[in-house]
């Protein structure tokens, strides 16, 4: 005899996605057209034999970059007819933002507050860019003026970097991140070569799944030769990336979810095939700045989240019992340190590490590509065995905002309904590194990376140091013969001299 369902019970009953390359600005949506659009697909996607729509109690959007809207929600629910929705919101700065709205949605959902909630996002970079190129004016809402209300923020903007990080160039995620990949090198002891053929590689795998994608903005499989290898369409970045391993912000695409109680699912006609079930979401930071983290090839936070959210599933689950993973995928890096952090192998043929292809292939709308990973997994869960699991993760700023979702394809059997977990006291307990900004004297190289011009010339280099009692500092160089080191041999562990954030003298 089925286990009865209590009405509170947080479900995902719609998803839809679009992804769009218009023929002329004239044919290009914006943003709010695209999250409607996409809001109108989860209508239909959901089967539901009434309008969730109109019966929304709240609109809540992924914050938008490419069109700065004063109330996104509020341009979406008057397109869609959700005129009545008493919460309009958005989200603040960062790829963990829809799973975090997720975790935050279904709380509100299993504790009364709501009953149909529309998520959406989207990003028109590749029309917003092209425009600007050519010097056109897009006809689209006008941006509003002071007077216009804002949407309810949710979430926290501060900004991802101090000012020492942002002195030496550490301003953009394409050259912080290749920090943590040339940390992770050092901590398993590839060589520059085997260390490029493995993210390579794991790229290419990314690039397969994106093939079989119908919403990936890049749908073509890519042997590790093309993305490891530098040539005109695919210049060296930052080092060790090439452009083809750097997330890919230049899409128009949307996604939305339809998240209702199950009462509120079951009163508009949901067919119960059409249902999945977020069971426990988990959110946690990792030290604010990179300049102060213990080390930098690990996230303790992911770590934790994920422990948090596999514990709060019945009497606990293992990484082991999720059948589907789609782990945040902005450059190499941040898929290696989450894996690491969940005890995932990185090359598991039964279990790939995205549904979607990643932000390289699939597409990278801004803050809004985790909410394509959660559409795509409720589509496998659909039609996955009863009790199934599917794991997502949410990234933002440089490795610092985490959140870790899991979702069933069958409503919990007994317990809680859903369970939303904090694990920041348990990160905030561990070990952090001073800062020491302009330093001098003796320093061991912990990680760097060298910065290339349009044409593949290096022109600098950032490196992260530890002085003897510690603490980190900064520093840059221009040297050629620093340079030239540092993109083809070991370089980390070597003593050098700094200098007031200068690398002068390499010591090895």
């Amino acid at each position: 005899m089925p286990v009865p369902v209590d009405p509170r019970t947080p479900v995902i009953v719609g998803t839809g996605q679009l992804s769009r390359r218009p023929s002329s600005f004239d044919d290009a949506l914006e943003p709010a057209d695209l999250m409607a659009e996409t809001l109108r697909l989860a209508q239909d996607d959901s089967k539901a034999t009434a309008t969730l729509l109109e019966r929304a109690d709240s609109v809540r959007t992924v914050g938008v970059l490419s069109w700065r809207y004063a109330d996104p929600a509020g341009e979406v629910a008057r397109r869609v007819g959700a005129g009545s929705a008493r919460d309009l919101a958005v989200t603040a700065t960062g790829g963990n933002g829809p799973q975090w709205l997720v975790n935050r949605t279904a709380t509100d959902i299993a504790r009364g507050d709501l009953d149909v909630c529309l998520i959406a996002g989207a990003e028109a970079m590749y029309t917003r860019l092209r425009a600007r190129s050519a010097g056109a004016h897009l006809e689209w809402t006008p941006l509003a003026d002071a007077s216009t209300s804002p949407a309810r923020l949710l979430g926290d903007e501060k900004r991802g970097n101090n000012d020492a990080e942002g002195a030496v160039g550490l301003l953009a995620p394409p050259v912080v991140y290749p920090l943590f990949e040339n940390a992770l090198r050092a901590a398993t002891g590839e060589t520059i070569d085997e260390h490029q053929r493995a993210i390579a590689g794991l790229w290419s795998r990314f690039s397969e799944v994106a093939a079989s994608n119908p919403h990936a903005w890049l749908p073509v499989a890519k042997t590790p030769e093309e993305i490891g290898t530098p040539s005109p369409d695919n210049r060296m970045v930052s080092f060790p990336y090439t452009k083809l391993l750097n997330a890919n912000m230049q899409v128009d695409q949307s996604a939305a979810l339809i998240l209702c109680s199950y009462s509120a699912a079951r009163a508009a006609g949901v067919p119960d095939d059409r249902m999945v079930f977020p069971v426990s979401g988990a959110d946690a930071n990792d030290h604010w700045y990179v300049s102060n983290r213990w080390d930098l090839h690990s996230s303790p936070a992911i770590a934790a989240a994920g422990r948090a959210a596999l514990g709060a599933v019945g009497d606990g689950a293992s990484i082991d019992d999720v059948a589907f993973v789609d782990l945040y995928s902005c450059f190499p890096a941040a898929v290696q340190i989450a894996a690491n952090a969940l005890g995932l192998p990185i090359d598991d043929p039964s279990r790939p590490l995205t549904l979607t292809g990643g932000l390289t292939f699939a597409g990278g709308p801004g803050n809004d590509y985790v909410t394509h990973s959660i559409a795509t997994l409720v589509d496998r869960l659909r039609s996955a065995p009863p009790s199934s699991l599917g794991l997502v993760t949410g990234l933002g700023w440089y490795v610092t905002k985490h959140s870790v979702g899991l979702y069933s394809s069958s409503p919990p059997a007994g317990g809680p309904s859903f369970r939303a977990i904090d694990a920041q006291r348990e990160v905030d307990a561990l070990p952090s590194r001073e800062l020491a900004a302009n330093a001098e004297g003796p320093v061991v190289v912990e990680t760097y990376t060298v910065t290339y011009d349009r044409n593949g010339t290096p022109v600098n280099g950032i490196a992260a140091c530890l002085l003897p009692d510690g603490s980190r500092t900064w520093a840059t160089t221009t040297a050629v013969d620093d340079l030239e080191a540092m993109t083809t041999s070991p370089f980390i562990g070597h003593h050098a001299v700094v200098d007031g954030g200068r690398l002068l003298t390499h010591l090895d």
